[in-house]
């Protein structure tokens, strides 16, 4: 149960809300202008208004098209397949890393480190990092020719551009794991070793520990970093585009490809899968703010 909330505290927090809101409203107004304007002048076009022109008609035919186009299916589930792996994975990875830092005390300023390393590092390079790595005529091909582990190019593996998006799936992963660590990390070094203790105290083993404590304790964060990091994945283009197969096409790379066509026909019908992308996006994010919400009343009013 969460403690009640008295009327002073309540007022504080407003008074607190109205001046925060206050400091970010010239920051907030830019995105809103741009952010909000562009969302408006793509959504009009997608629905076959062309502003500040004669024509003004509007229709769902572009998203029905989209929709009824028989790749959307392959590309919606090729999306969703490389966002939910690689959100599932880093979550898996950062969950082991976090509760092992926990312990680790000794050695968290040097695993501090090189987890801060990924963070710093933008997807684009780690995508170019891992193509001159992993392709067929790559180093790792290269090093397992000379060592005589391969016959050569032909006979390494397919790692980039190929069917189940290792490359892509490497990249995320390697890039959200600290993003999702560092969250659990707060969690858990805030709450203490108290109820670990207690756990012990009563003859609970590493498992019943996990599963009762650290589990209930870090769900809503960790929750809240997969959302925020699904949502990422699932709307990236660069890394798709870079590392991925021409078909199927993430939605993404689809949606540029059909802005970016000679055709002008086509673009309505790429700004709609954009809008599809976006509401899906939007979705996960305001799951993650949800989930946010509930971590922050547990740190708040704990029992």
């Amino acid at each position: 149960m969460f403690a009640p909330v008295t009327e002073d505290a309540a007022r504080t927090r407003t008074i607190e809300t109205a001046h925060l809101l206050l400091l970010l409203a010239p920051a907030l107004l830019i995105i809103l202008l741009l952010f909000g304007g562009g969302l408006l002048l793509g959504s009009l076009q997608a629905l076959g208004s062309q502003p500040f022109t004669e024509k003004s008609s509007f229709t769902f035919a572009h998203f029905i098209a989209v929709l009824t186009d028989p790749d959307f299916a392959t590309s919606f589930a090729m999306t969703m397949y490389i966002a939910t792996v690689s959100t599932l994975v880093a979550v898996l990875a950062s969950v082991a890393l976090a509760i092992s830092l926990v312990r680790c005390a000794a050695a968290n300023r040097v695993l501090h480190f090189f987890l801060q390393i990924p963070l710093t590092v933008p997807h684009l390079v780690i995508a170019i990092s891992l193509l001159f790595l992993l392709a067929p005529t790559g180093i790792l091909s290269r090093l397992c020719s000379f060592l005589g582990m391969t016959a050569g190019a032909a006979s390494f593996p397919l790692l980039i551009n190929d069917t189940y998006a290792i490359g892509i799936l490497l990249t995320y992963i390697w890039k959200e794991i600290p993003f999702i660590t560092f969250m659990i990390l707060a969690v858990l070094k805030n709450s203490g070793p108290e109820l670990d203790d207690a756990g012990r105290t009563l003859r609970a083993n590493a498992w019943q520990r996990f599963y009762h404590i650290t589990l209930p304790l870090i769900a809503p964060s960790l929750g809240a970093a997969g959302f925020i990091v699904f949502a990422f994945t699932f709307g990236a283009f660069e890394v798709p585009y870079l590392l991925g197969r021409t078909y199927p096409m993430v939605l993404p790379v689809w949606a540029y490809k059909n802005y970016a066509d000679i055709d002008l026909m086509a673009r309505p019908e790429g700004i709609a899968i954009g809008l599809i992308i976006a509401a899906i996006v939007i979705c996960s994010l305001l799951l993650s703010q949800g989930l946010m919400q509930i971590a922050r009343r547990q740190r708040e009013y704990p029992g």
